[in-house]
C-alpha cells in the first residue's frame, strides 16, 4: 500500500501535462471545421491591415521634418517641435473649439432623432405605409454631400430659395443669409446632418426593438398600460444597451467632424465658426505642404478620440450597461 502511495506521489499528475493540449487541439479543430468561414474573413483582415494599420506607420513624420526628397526614413528628427508649434498657434484653439462645439450640437440635437424615429416607426401598424416612410428616410444617406450641398444652397438662397420665399411672403420677414451668417450656419449644419443620417441610423434601433419579447407588451396591455407607458417602460429599456454602445462610438468622433459636409457648406464669411480640424488639415497639409505639422495635429486628434472612447465606455459600465469591452 505504501509503495502504491509513493508511486502516486512520485509520478506527476496526468492532467498537469494535458492542460495546454486541449486548447491547441480545440483551436485546430475549430479552424478545420470552419475553414471556409476563416477564408472569407481573410479579405476583411487584409483590408484593415493594409488600409487602417499599415498607414499608422506614417505617423512617425509627426516627429520629423518631412521632405519628399528625403523620404520618411531620411527626414530629420525634430522631436516634439510640431506639437509645440501646434499648441502655440492661435488657429489651433479656434479650430478645436469649432470642432468640439459642432460635435456637441450634433450629439445633443442629432443623436436622439434616430431613436425618436425608430420609436415612432415601431408604432405604425400599416406595414406598407411604414416601408414607404422608411425608404424616404433612408434616401438622403445614399446621396453625395456634393449633391446635398447644392440642394441645401438652393433651398436656402436669400433670393431664389424656397425657405426665404416662405419667410418673406408668409411672415413678412426679410431674407436671411443662412449659410453666410455665423449664427445660422451651425444651425443649418446640424439640421442638414440630421436630414442626411438620421433615417439610416434608425435601422440599428429598429433591429434592437424587434429583439424585445412581444409578451412584455401583451402583459403591459393586460395591466392597462397605454402606448406611451409601453414605450417608456419596455421599448426604451429594451434598446438602452444599443443606445449606450452607439453613444460610446459617437464619442470617438468628437474630434473628427468629417470633411465633405463642412467643405461643401463652408465659405469665407463663416470661417470663424466653420473652420474645423479636417478643413484646417486640408488647407495646411495639401495646399501649404506642411505634412509633418498636420500629421501632428491628426495624431493629437486620434489620441483625444481614444481617450474619449475609453472614458465614455467606463462611464457607461459604471451606469450598469455593457460597454464595448
Amino acid at each position: 500500500m505504501s509503495e502504491k502511495l509513493a508511486a502516486a506521489h512520485a509520478s506527476p499528475h496526468p492532467s498537469s501535462h494535458a492542460l495546454p493540449r486541449p486548447k491547441a487541439n480545440g483551436l485546430r479543430k475549430c479552424i478545420k471545421r470552419d475553414k471556409y468561414l476563416y477564408l472569407m474573413l481573410i479579405p476583411i483582415v487584409a483590408y484593415y491591415l493594409i488600409f487602417k494599420y499599415a498607414p499608422m506607420l506614417g505617423e512617425v513624420i509627426a516627429f520629423k521634418n518631412y521632405r519628399f526628397a528625403d523620404g520618411i526614413l531620411g527626414s530629420e528628427w525634430v522631436g516634439l517641435k510640431h506639437f509645440r508649434k501646434l499648441l502655440s498657434s492661435p488657429d489651433f484653439f479656434n479650430i478645436l473649439r469649432n470642432t468640439l462645439l459642432l460635435n456637441v450640437y450634433s450629439v445633443v440635437f442629432g443623436f436622439p432623432v434616430p431613436i425618436l424615429l425608430a420609436l415612432l416607426l415601431n408604432e405604425v401598424r400599416n406595414e406598407g405605409f411604414k416601408r414607404i416612410i422608411q425608404n424616404l428616410l433612408y434616401v438622403p444617406h445614399f446621396i453625395s454631400w456634393v449633391v446635398l450641398g447644392g440642394i441645401i444652397n438652393t433651398l436656402l438662397s436669400p433670393s431664389t430659395g424656397v425657405v426665404n420665399f416662405v419667410l418673406h411672403h408668409g411672415f413678412g420677414m426679410e431674407p436671411i443669409y443662412f449659410l453666410a451668417n455665423p449664427f445660422w450656419w451651425p444651425v443649418m449644419f446640424v439640421l442638414s446632418g440630421i436630414w442626411h443620417s438620421a433615417g439610416w441610423n434608425t435601422i440599428l434601433y429598429m433591429a434592437a426593438i424587434t429583439g424585445i419579447d412581444p409578451q412584455l407588451y401583451e402583459a403591459a396591455r393586460m395591466d392597462g398600460a397605454g402606448r406611451l407607458s409601453q414605450i417608456w417602460h419596455i421599448t426604451l429599456p429594451g434598446i438602452r444597451s444599443t443606445i449606450a454602445v452607439l453613444l460610446i462610438l459617437r464619442m470617438g468622433y468628437m474630434m473628427d467632424i468629417g470633411f465633405e459636409q463642412i467643405f461643401v457648406l463652408q465659405n469665407t464669411a463663416v470661417l470663424e465658426v466653420a473652420d474645423v480640424i479636417s478643413t484646417y488639415v486640408y488647407r495646411m497639409g495639401l495646399q501649404h505642404v506642411q505634412y509633418s505639422y498636420t500629421t501632428a495635429l491628426g495624431l493629437f486628434q486620434s489620441v483625444i478620440g481614444l481617450i474619449l472612447v475609453i472614458s465614455m465606455n467606463r462611464i457607461v459600465k459604471l451606469l450598469g450597461e455593457r460597454g464595448l469591452w
